[in-house]
Parts: structure tokens; C-alpha cells; sequence
């Protein structure tokens, strides 16, 4: 199976990249080069962005069962790829987000029909619109899209948390401070290994059921935002103090988090799989919450030039939980 991977070198991209390898497809890779140590050997590299002339005329001539584009944002960029590969591939699969649902939630688990409506976050608003230049395109042109809608996914070498960036967190349970968590901790959500997301993404790739159709690559193991935080401190043998305080408290100290707050993270997240599992029946995301953390945090853990500390983040979670704790003491 010939491939053109746009971009390739991501949480997920780069663990597909290395299953559909393994599988024997022959991949070539648009990418800027930011991270050679992440492409492996065996790939075809077309160093540049997608949206240079010379990228473009590289390609123009070739013909492709299957273009994967990980890093598509803007429906602009939507528009722009359906113009380069209409006529030029038998499938194109775009990654878009689980996070353009409307919030909150009124049924779960969410199928891909659930209503599509997101205001409070630019991202996701920008994913709708982008789906929709797909939908236009596949139902006018026959663009041959496939929508993948992965949900919070992470790699060893990306920790998923809510606030701030996994050695943030981990340096804040290793000097026993407080971490700050949205709400009460007790939203459940979905976070998904990019191992597992590789096999259901490459499972689709081929699949002329899947053309057409939005489909969820996600876990179905539930769990809340403490059992995350816990999850970690377990690792690192410590104790985790977590302090809950409200996301309007904490978008009022964060202000540029109001978006990813108020239109994904606050909210519980619970996908249905039925679809992934009926066009790809090996897909079984096998990896659970206990067992990626443990690998991201060991990562972590063995990669000192990963462990950047963020002074100013640091004394706005200690600001907030100053601020919760005399609140708590006013009622004393």
C-alpha cells in the first residue's frame, strides 16, 4: 500500500507511522524536520511544509492509496487538500478531535452522531468547521475522506494532565506541593495510548467502509481526573495532595485556558466504539491508564532535558491554592 503522511512525528503520528511500517506499506512523509529523531528508517522524507510550491510539485505526478493528514486545523487547509489530492488517492483520512461535541454533554457515551456544537473553544470550532469542508467536499466531489475523531491521546513521552504539562505536574508530586484539579476530580474521562489509536487508524487505512464516515478511535476505560493524578504519584512513590477548585477559579487565574476548559477538559468525555470496532474488528485498545502512566512517567523520569521547570505556572497554581485555602478558612 503506497502512503503520504502529512506531518508524522506526533503523539500519535509517529507510533502509526511505525505500525503501518511494520505492516510493509511504503510511506512517504511531508515533514518540516523538527524532530529527524522521530522518523524512522524506511520512510521516504519530503522535508518542507505541505504548503510550499516545491513540496507540491514533489507530488504532483503521484498517485496514492492512502494520504494521512495529522496536522490539519483550519478548514482552509481543508480546502487546500482537497484540491491537491481529489483524483490523486483512493482514500484520504484526516485527524480531526472527540473534543467538537457540544458541552455539555446530554447522552452518553457519545456516538458520532452526537450533536456537533462547540462555541467556547476556538480549536474546536475551527474542527468543525474544517469536518464540514470535508462533508461538502465527499458529498459534491466524492472526495474519498475519512474522519477520525481520536480523543485525548498521549505517548510515553507526553503525560496526560489537565492543567499544565506532565513534568510540571510530576515536579509539583515530587516536592509535595499541591496539584490543582478542575472541579470536585471526579469527571470521568478518556485517555487513550497512541499504540492503540495506531492500530485502529491503520486498520482503517484501505477500508472502503470507512470512506465517508466520522469515526471515534478512543478507549473504553473510564476513569476520573484524580485517578490520573494518583496514578502518577503511585509511580514516583509519593503521596499526591490534590486540590480541587473550580474551573471558573481556575480560567480567572489562567485566563488563556478559558477555551480548553470550558469546551473539552471540565466536561466528562465517554465514547462509543461500536463503529472503529465494526470496520476494524483487531481493534481492542489493550494499554490501560496504569499501565501508559507508568511508562510516560518513567520516561519522564529518565529524560533530564525533558524535566523543564515553568516558574510562572508554578506560582499561579501556588496563588490558587493560597486563595482556595483562605477562602476555606473564612467559614473558620
Amino acid at each position: 500500500m503506497k502512503c503520504l503522511f502529512i506531518g508524522g512525528t506526533g503523539v500519535m503520528s509517529t507510533e502509526v507511522t511505525a505500525l503501518a511500517l511494520k505492516k510493509g506499506m511504503d510511506i512517504t512523509m511531508i515533514n518540516r524536520g523538527n524532530h529527524m529523531d522521530r522518523i524512522p528508517e524506511g520512510v521516504k522524507l519530503i522535508q518542507g511544509d505541505l504548503d510550499e510550491v516545491s513540496v507540491q510539485e514533489q507530488i504532483k505526478d503521484e498517485y496514492y492509496d492512502v494520504v494521512m493528514n495529522f496536522v490539519v486545523y483550519k478548514p482552509e487547509a481543508a480546502e487546500r487538500d482537497i484540491k491537491l489530492f481529489n483524483g490523486k488517492c483512493s482514500q484520504y483520512l484526516v485527524v480531526t478531535s472527540a473534543c467538537i461535541y457540544e458541552k455539555p454533554v446530554k447522552a452518553f457515551p457519545l456516538t458520532e452522531s452526537a450533536c456537533v456544537a462547540n462555541s467556547p473553544w476556538d480549536y474546536a470550532r475551527d474542527k468543525i468547521a474544517m469536518e464540514e469542508v470535508y462533508r461538502k467536499a465527499y458529498k459534491e466531489l466524492g472526495f474519498p475522506v475519512t474522519l477520525v475523531r481520536p480523543s485525548h491521546t498521549y505517548c510515553k513521552w507526553s503525560i496526560p494532565v489537565s492543567l499544565g504539562g506532565g513534568w510540571e505536574v510530576v515536579s509539583r508530586i515530587l516536592r509535595d506541593k499541591p496539584v490543582v484539579v478542575q472541579g470536585d476530580g471526579l469527571t470521568v474521562w478518556t485517555i487513550t495510548h497512541a499504540r492503540d489509536v495506531a492500530v485502529g487508524m491503520v486498520g482503517l487505512f484501505g477500508n472502503s467502509h470507512a470512506i465517508g464516515e466520522a469515526v471515534h478511535i478512543t478507549t473504553d476505560e473510564i476513569i476520573t481526573w484524580d485517578d490520573i493524578y494518583k496514578s502518577i504519584a503511585r509511580v514516583l512513590h509519593k503521596e499526591v495532595k490534590l486540590v480541587h477548585i473550580s474551573t471558573e477559579m481556575i480560567c480567572a487565574a489562567m485566563p488563556n485556558e478559558w477555551g480548553h476548559f470550558m469546551g473539552d477538559i471540565s466536561h466528562c468525555a465517554i465514547y462509543d466504539n461500536t463503529k472503529i470496532k465494526r470496520l476494524v474488528p483487531a481493534y481492542h485498545a489493550e494499554t490501560t491508564a496504569d499501565e501508559g502512566l507508568r511508562e510516560a512517567v518513567e520516561y519522564l523520569m529518565a529524560h533530564p532535558e525533558m524535566q523543564k521547570d515553568n516558574p510562572e505556572f508554578d506560582a499561579k497554581c501556588d496563588a490558587l491554592v493560597a486563595a482556595y485555602e483562605a477562602f476555606k478558612k473564612s467559614f473558620e
